[in-house]
Order: C-alpha cells, then structure tokens, then sequence
C-alpha cells in the first residue's frame, strides 16, 4: 500500500496559510506498507519538489509495478516504480508558478489537487485547482512523458477578474472563464472522473469547505458544479461540453467531490 502526506487535520481544515508550510507541517513523502506485516518498509522524501503529495494512481495493468503521485503545492508529478527490492521516484511533469498581484502569494502554485489514469493506461491527466485548467498526458512511454491537452474551466487567472498576472511562462494571456448554458464556472477544477471508454472526462470543483471559502466563496455561496469534457483517445485533446452542466447551487450550497460510475470507472477498476 502508498500512502501520502496532506497534513494533520488542525493544520487543512481551517484554511491554507504559508506560515503553516514554513513550520513543517505539511507532507512532502509517499510511504510504502506492507499490507500483510501492516508495517512501514520505505518512505521516500520528495523534499520541495514533492511538497503536499496527495492522490496516487497506479497503472491497470496489474502486472505493471509504475504509478504516479501528484505534489499539490509544488505542482509536481511524480513516477514511482519498483527498483529491485525497493521503490525510486523521479519527477516526470510540473506546472509552473505564475508571479500574481492580488493574490495571497506573489506567485501562484498550480495546485494540483487530482490525478487520473485512464483504462488503458494510454493518458494521465490532471487538475490545476487555482490555474483552472485540466492537463492530459501521453504516459505510454513511462519514460517520456508528455503533455497532449489543456482546457480551462475557471480558476484564480481568468482575465478581466482580479488577480493580475504579471509573469507567465506558459502562457501569453489570460484564459477567459468559460460559460455553459449562459452560466460563468464557479471555481477552478478539482476532482476528475473519467467513462471506462476513456472519452468523457466528469469534473467537480469543490476541493475542502474551508479551503473552498477562502479562494473560492462562491462556491460556498451558491454550491459547486460538475462539467463534462470530451476526451480526444486519439492523439490528445480535451473539449469541454457546452450543453452539459449539473449546478448543485440549484439544491442549495451543496459542495461536490467525489463521482463514480455505477458500472465501473478509472478509479475503481483495473484490467481482468
């Protein structure tokens, strides 16, 4: 078994603050168990570069030992994998900071905050909670790794709002915040579910109450949402559905997070 280091309850569950990262209070390690001692056999320090190591997600395919671990606040991916008698990990993709005004921080993580492989084990994708955009990557060489999509639904950078960007190093302007059915996307996206198919991506924005209220107050205002993207299995690409919107603020402030197939989906099945 892999666990991972968010932090103590007393530190997340009132809100993010920095002070809290430069008291060590945050994770930066994946631990590796073994399931039948139900003891620690190995931990790997990610150090800065693995800082709050949340979802883990393991290739399918049982009879592969590769799986992958997204860092949020270092905006970091990395790929762990037997070697030998232990586990190593590398980094095999990041998101880089974006230097903000009108933010908490004058740089501004990507925050990821989910991962997901799809069925195949062909594309990983994540969320970049605070950016607001959606990544899909080519992993079908483990050791090559590389961007294929990007799609932004929402965020803290969207243009004409308030938090400037003043440098960028992705991109050249600032994504506008996309409209389904007339109706602006609260939030930035979160937690990620994708069809056995691999072609439908399902998105929710809402990641903890308390964090929620402090970057995201309309969520908590008026509830949180879930979108549909269209994935591209061909060679890459993600297109957000412009007829499809579940709005949860129309049942209250009702704040959604985990999804599931009931006939089976990418976090909850592997190859027979």
């Amino acid at each position: 078994m892999v666990s991972t280091e968010w932090a103590g309850p007393k530190t997340f569950r009132r809100g993010f603050f920095l002070e809290d990262v430069e008291n060590g209070l945050y994770g930066r390690s994946i631990n590796f168990w073994d399931w039948n001692q139900r003891k620690l056999i190995q931990r790997i320090d990610l150090g800065n570069d693995g800082m709050i190591p949340l979802e883990v997600r393991f290739h399918h395919n049982p009879d592969s030992d590769i799986g992958y671990v997204g860092c949020a606040l270092s905006s970091t991916i990395f790929e762990f994998h037997k070697q030998g008698d232990s586990w190593a990990a590398h980094i095999v993709a990041r998101t880089l900071p974006k230097k903000v005004e009108n933010w908490i921080l004058p740089e501004m993580p990507g925050l990821i905050t989910d991962i997901l492989i799809s069925m195949d084990d062909h594309f990983l994708y994540i969320s970049n909670w605070f950016h607001g955009d959606i990544r899909q990557y080519d992993i079908s060489d483990s050791n090559n790794v590389k961007q294929v999509g990007q799609i932004f639904l929402g965020g803290s950078i969207c243009k004409g709002e308030k938090v400037i960007v003043t440098e960028d190093k992705e991109l050249e302007n600032q994504p506008e915040r996309p409209l389904i059915k007339g109706i602006p996307v609260r939030g930035g996206p979160q937690m990620l579910q994708l069809s056995l198919d691999g072609k439908r991506l399902y998105v929710t924005n809402s990641l903890f109450s308390a964090w929620d209220a402090q970057f995201y107050p309309e969520n908590i205002e008026r509830g949180s949402m879930m979108l549909l993207v269209h994935v591209n299995t061909e060679c890459g690409g993600l297109t957000l559905d412009p007829n499809f919107l579940v709005d949860f603020g129309e049942e209250g402030n009702i704040l959604a997070h985990e999804m599931r197939f009931p006939t089976g989906d990418c976090t909850s099945d592997i190859w027979e």
